[in-house]
């Protein structure tokens, strides 16, 4: 048997979360204090109790979720007796779960991920002016057709000019992820109708992640990653942007830096993981986004998700 433990990424936060774990764990409640002290903030009381509203603004939402998976990662070393470097074989993270993971692994320190998570949720909201990007879920098509879609949608009808549409994340098993300027976004949905796609939908997003709009969040992290403290990570990370392992520092820094402004490609993070021999992938933190894909893009592997004390024991109680 061996592990992967994934990290979720944006959208998988909610209201509560981690504060079981908080109560049940001092090393899970000393992580979020850490947090906590490293951006000046009661980001924790913010997680415990509120509002949504504010815990989703991009800021918030990605040190948050760091903060609960490294609080669970602390818990299983503690409580369990779980070293991660010791037993897991590879680690990957959904966008900012990336960080998570690399975290995890020993790459960075909770502080550290802390500030450069607060500073990309920061650089990505001011990337674009308000309600001038978009995202779109086209659930039903595989990336060769979102990428075709994306193509068709690209020229605006009016100016005859190109307009950035892209794709933002291949989740696997149909469920594709679009990120641009809002028309042209629009566009794409009303192409994606035309050539069947299931279902096409604007995301509630505040922002046009992961793709060409988003460059000036990325020198914003190039310039930042530059100066953070980084160690080769105990567990090789499987990128997001080539779904190859790394560990590298250096190659990590870029590809951190490409993450913002790339393609999430979660479908063969995947892949590439269970043909590495993976086979009990385990998601670390807020939501089972991740377990929920994992079914459609490795089924022969197991899949769980370790979020609360519960879980987390019955998941000690399997080794």
């Amino acid at each position: 048997m061996a592990f992967a433990f994934v990290f979720p990424g944006q959208g998988s936060q909610a209201v509560g979360m981690g504060r079981d774990l908080a109560d049940a764990f001092p090393s899970a409640r000393h992580v979020f204090q850490e947090v906590d002290d490293a951006l000046g903030q009661k980001l924790s009381k913010l997680m415990w109790e509120g509002p949504q509203e504010e815990l989703t603004l991009t800021a918030n939402a990605q040190p948050a979720l760091m903060a609960h998976s490294l609080a669970v990662v602390r818990a299983l070393e503690a409580e369990g007796g779980f070293g991660l470097a010791a037993r897991v074989a590879l680690v990957a993270g959904h966008s900012l779960g990336e960080y998570s993971a690399l975290t995890a692994a020993g790459a960075f320190d909770i502080a550290t991920a802390a500030k450069l998570l607060r500073l990309r949720g920061e650089a990505m909201q001011k990337a674009t002016p308000p309600g001038t990007g978009a995202m779109a879920a086209l659930l039903g098509a595989e990336i060769d057709l979102a990428q075709e879609i994306c193509a068709a949608a690209a020229t605006n009808p009016e100016t005859n000019k190109a307009e950035v549409v892209e794709a933002a994340n291949d989740n696997g098993g149909g469920q594709v992820v679009i990120s641009g300027a809002k028309a042209a976004v629009e566009r794409a949905i009303e192409i994606a109708k035309e050539k069947g796609v299931k279902r096409a939908m604007l995301l509630p997003v505040s922002a046009p992640f992961h793709c060409a709009l988003m460059a000036p969040a990325a020198d914003a992290m190039a310039e930042a990653l530059a100066g953070a403290t980084m160690q080769a990570p105990a567990v090789p990370v499987v990128a997001n942007v080539t779904a190859a392992k790394a560990t590298d520092p250096a190659e990590i820094r870029d590809l951190l830096v490409r993450q913002v402004t790339g393609t999430v490609r979660w479908r063969e993070c995947v892949t590439s993981m269970a043909a590495m021999g993976c086979d009990k992938f385990v998601e670390v933190g807020s939501g089972k986004v991740l377990t929920g894909l994992m079914k459609r893009n490795a089924p022969e592997a197991t899949a769980l998700a370790i979020g609360n004390p519960a879980e987390l024991e019955a998941f000690l109680k399997t080794l």
